[in-house]
């Protein structure tokens, strides 16, 4: 039997298509913005994983720390025997699941990137032979079609990437979630929680700048897939504290009048002195507010674990009436 499959829903333009359209619809229009999904090429990954790292940036810690601690209550709530990973990467965090999993048969890990989908899948069926790893290429954020794969279904979104995701945009994916959802399947999902600003701030504009030049790498991706002329270096990283909205935002402010030629697009982007780019929105979340997102989607919270200093959030849910966690027939 194979034990790898890959599905593509994506084509091999899809990417290049996508980048087009929002770098032609975000740069021509006031204020200007750019989705944060292109940060991510080779060297703003290797940027990201360094970011995770630093003193400052507690996230990816304080959810590890719950998922070390959970994972077994978790198993045993779920009695998953499909983990289904909605922008999967590296699959790295999800590994504490899939070891404290014993019902698990089969893993379906959701990713853009068909390179992190295959390498991630090879190096979990090394430490687990009799796993199945069914890869899709797909935009978690689109509507998808789950493989026949043994129920119940534990569909996890870790990392707080919710939180990339404005409230009209997070309303629609997770009704597409509840979608995915049969009798018996549960939702686990990472969300960073509110606290002061000063400590937002500083996770998104550390000392060392690894942030700031992650945050300018979506320039140089421009550069190069779509023949632009910008210099990094002519914008500075800026993060900001939305109080009102509870949310950091990420934006590149221009240091001078300047203009940017991209000639994939046969166009100009002119920008004044201190003109900015919004290149990233992180929504903070209360446990009052995920319990309604959850519930107008027409899901039910059932369970919220967090840290010990209460920095980051795992909620578990199901569909309402869909009956007890982990009682879906095989």
């Amino acid at each position: 039997m194979n034990d790898f499959e890959l599905t593509r829903t994506l084509d091999e333009h899809a990417a290049d298509r996508a980048l087009r359209e929002d770098v032609l619809h975000g740069l021509t229009r006031f204020p200007k913005v750019l989705p944060p999904k292109w940060f991510y090429d080779a060297r703003g990954s290797e940027l990201f994983e360094e970011i995770t790292r630093l003193p400052e940036y507690y996230p990816t810690r304080a959810e590890r720390e719950i998922l070390l601690e959970r994972a077994q209550e978790i198993a045993a709530v779920t009695g998953a025997r499909t983990l289904v990973e909605l922008g999967s990467g590296s699959s790295e965090k999800t590994r504490h699941l899939i070891d404290a999993l014993p019902a698990l048969e089969a893993y379906v890990p959701v990713d853009v990137s068909e390179s992190a989908l295959t390498g991630a899948a090879h190096a979990l069926l090394a430490e687990h032979p009799g796993l199945r790893v069914h890869a899709l290429l797909a935009d978690f954020t689109k509507p998808l079609r789950l493989p026949d794969t043994p129920a119940p279904r534990l569909v996890v979104f870790l990392g707080g990437t919710i939180g990339n995701l404005l409230p009209p945009e997070r309303a629609v994916f997770l009704k597409a979630v509840r979608a995915m959802l049969s009798p018996g399947d549960a939702l686990l999902m990472g969300t960073d929680l509110v606290k002061e600003g000063s400590v937002l701030v500083a996770a998104y504009d550390d000392a060392q700048g690894v942030t700031a030049e992650f945050n300018r790498n979506v320039l140089a991706v421009i550069d190069r897939e779509l023949d632009a002329d910008f210099r990094p270096g002519d914008f500075d990283h800026v993060a900001v504290w939305n109080r009102e909205e509870e949310w950091i935002e990420m934006r590149l402010r221009a240091r001078s009048e300047l203009a940017v030629k991209i000639r994939a697009l046969d166009l100009v982007v002119p920008f004044e002195a201190g003109e900015e780019i919004l290149t990233e929105v992180s929504a903070k979340f209360r446990r009052e507010g995920v319990q309604k997102e959850l519930a107008t989607a027409g899901l039910e919270l059932v369970q919220w674990w967090t840290d010990a200093a209460g920095r980051f959030a795992l909620s578990l849910s199901v569909a309402h009436g869909a009956g007890p966690v982990g009682s879906g027939a095989g």
